[in-house]
């Protein structure tokens, strides 16, 4: 379907059961995306009617994550559970129109119709034993103190059908329903229990004009009964689009067994919002040629369409999410580095002048993968490492002791330019000796206590101010 303008309204309806699910979150990217492509709103609703799960600490993570994604919504988020009477008075139209009716069957009836299915290998589904009760029949069971659901009718001839946005043209048979469907929990009589998913989704989604659905694929066949709800309401429904699950390495939907899962566990990874963004759009749409894989959410709404969707489930690749993350790190200015890693560092005890601070981030930079390698790779310059047994080894070789010796006798008091560090290191080679190999290996033994890590003349610049370069080759002596 062709979209234009401000008839396009889109939403995102998260339920506050738990964090903000990387799932979602994508769902919420392709909502956005498309909502900005054709200018029109993206909204959020909190359907929060499932009182036992529903946490506020939940709520605000969802809100909280969006946000850091930078997926802001339009308007004031709906509240679904404050919208409970809206639902009520949809069931009491559907019941007085006859498209719904008092189910009174028990609990243990329905379990027993279900074991009896499975023993005769027929899937589950509703009998729809109650579909026609008399009225005597109706008020025996009330008179037994029998409680009801209310069931909407589906009848088994009918066919439903929509043009999906990803996967074309749809057809589903009402046969294949599993049943007249529940709308409404177990409550007296007289009353209306509370309203259940698929008609609260239809009645919310109707009020909100919502104008498309953009959801993941395993909401195909609530689309199929919510198509016969918007018909039996009166009431427009939108145009849908299911897109394909996030997968694990094994091609089985992700999950919570798959480790990290929530967009919060990402951010205290150390992932950014600019590449976890930029990950979640690549995980099912695929950029136009010549765009490349790594873009803002600004460019990637300004080209969004769903003809470049795919079917197929996305595979969860940490190795491109993990480079998408290096390159936006890579590309900040050491303020910003250091204004990313300040907390972290912080949060492990440490302090330093700003503009020290700026600099390690400039040494860090081009190393680091996640924000969170700022904190073990800054861990040296803040405390004196320990030497492990490279380093050991190192400073036990022929020549690392005069050579050390020789640098520690001209070492002067104070910061150092990287010309008069060059100096230093020529003359204390010369005066122990040994080749400059040697002393490198040994001065880097000596600061950093290990033979890896960044580039040695910044790391002598950045500990040579303190006196700490001079305090750690006189430790390692």
């Amino acid at each position: 379907m062709a979209a234009t303008g401000s008839a396009v309204r889109v939403r995102l309806a998260p339920s506050p059961t738990g964090t903000l699910h990387i799932g979602t979150a994508r769902t919420a990217v392709f909502n956005w995306l498309f909502a900005r492509r054709h200018g029109g709103q993206f909204l959020l609703r909190i359907e929060d009617t499932d009182k036992e799960r529903s946490k506020p600490e939940y709520t605000a993570n969802i809100l909280e994550g969006l946000a850091w994604l930078g997926l802001h919504w339009d308007g004031e988020p709906v509240i679904q559970s404050e919208r409970i009477a809206a639902h009520r008075a949809a069931i009491q139209q559907l019941l007085d129109a006859g498209r719904a009716y008092r189910c009174y069957a028990s609990e243990a009836e329905l379990t027993e119709m279900r074991e009896r299915q499975a023993t005769e290998n027929r899937a589950p589904r509703y009998d729809n034993r109650h579909r026609d009760l008399s009225p005597e029949q109706e008020q025996a069971y009330i008179a037994e103190g029998r409680e009801a659901t209310v069931r909407f009718r589906i009848d088994d001839d009918a066919t439903i059908t929509w043009s999906d946005l990803v996967r074309g043209e749809m057809r589903w048979a009402g046969s294949d329903l599993g049943g007249d469907m529940v709308i409404a929990r177990r409550a007296p009589a007289d009353q209306i229990g509370d309203p259940l998913y698929n008609l609260v989704v239809v009645v919310d989604d109707a009020a909100m004009a919502i104008s498309h659905v953009i959801r993941g694929e395993d909401h195909i066949a609530n689309t199929a009964k919510q198509l016969l709800l918007y018909e039996a309401l009166g009431a427009t429904a939108p145009v849908f689009a299911h897109t394909p699950l996030i997968l694990n390495q094994e091609g089985k939907k992700l999950s919570k067994r798959d480790g990290v899962t929530s967009v919060s566990d990402f951010q205290r990874m150390g992932y950014t919002a600019e590449a976890l963004a930029n990950y979640m759009t690549l995980l099912g749409w695929s950029p136009p040629e010549g765009m490349g894989e790594r873009f803002t959410l600004a460019e990637a709404a300004s080209v969004f369409d769903f003809e470049r969707v795919n079917r197929a489930g996305a595979r969860f690749d940490w190795d491109k999410l993990n480079w998408l993350n290096s390159q936006v790190l890579h590309g900040r200015s050491p303020a910003e580095l250091r204004d990313a890693l300040m907390p972290l560092w912080q949060a492990e005890g440490w302090s330093a002048d700003p503009a020290w601070q700026e600099q390690l981030a400039e040494l860090l930079g081009p190393s680091l993968v996640l924000l969170a390698d700022g904190v073990e790779q800054a861990r040296p310059f803040f405390e004196r490492p320990e030497l492990n047994d490279a380093a050991v080894q190192q400073l036990a070789s022929d020549g690392a002791r005069p050579a050390l010796q020789a640098l520690l006798e001209r070492l002067p008091v104070g910061a150092l330019s990287s010309e008069q560090a060059q100096a230093l290191l020529g003359e204390a080679v010369a005066a122990a000796g040994v080749k400059k190999g040697v002393l490198m290996k040994s001065l880097r033994a000596a600061l950093l206590g290990s033979l890896q890590g960044p580039d040695l003349l910044s790391t002598w610049l950045l500990l040579q101010p303190s006196g700490e370069a001079a305090a750690r080759i006189q430790h390692s002596l």
